[in-house]
């Protein structure tokens, strides 16, 4: 997915308060930097995609919790 189709996806599923596309596309975005070694600009999109997770109960809150405490971002919690 390009960078355009991304940001629209994250709008749209904003709009539609769509909990779970919004962790699946704020996950791909801080992929997408990560991969391009932006740190910063990945550990943010990771942030959204935690916060998310956590207030839908999703599974992959732990994973993102684990990926932002790597980069320095976050603690680790018990969930």
């Amino acid at each position: 997915m390009n960078r355009d189709a991304l940001e629209k996806a994250i709008l749209d599923a904003h709009a539609r308060h769509d909990m779970d596309d919004l962790v699946r596309f704020y996950t791909i975005a801080g992929d997408d930097a990560e991969a391009e070694q932006d740190i910063d600009a990945a550990c943010f999109y990771l942030t959204h995609a935690f916060v998310f997770a956590l207030e839908a109960g999703c599974s992959e809150a732990k994973a993102l919790n684990k990926r932002l405490a790597q980069h320095g971002r976050a603690n680790l919690i018990e969930l």
